[in-house]
């Protein structure tokens, strides 16, 4: 090949990657204007000691449960 289909060659890959680098920038700045820039979702409640030591109690109610299956699940039979 000569020089100049070289350069030729060249230029013509430059020209497909800036086209397909500017797709992308505007991939990206589609998702960026819907993730960003939006309004705020509000204030999130806080929750009473009371509400939270009822819903510890709760899961830990729960996680006693699933314990007990599982050791009940892991006891050979005889």
């Amino acid at each position: 090949m000569k020089m100049t289909q070289v350069l030729k060659h060249l230029r013509k890959e430059r020209d497909v990657v800036q086209r397909q680098l500017s797709g992308l920038n505007a991939a990206i700045s589609a998702f960026a204007g819907v993730y960003t820039g939006g309004k705020p979702t509000g204030k999130r409640r806080t929750l009473s000691v009371e509400a939270r030591e009822r819903i510890s109690a709760a899961q830990r109610k729960r996680w006693a449960q699933t314990k007990k299956a599982a050791k009940k699940a892991a006891k050979p039979t005889s």
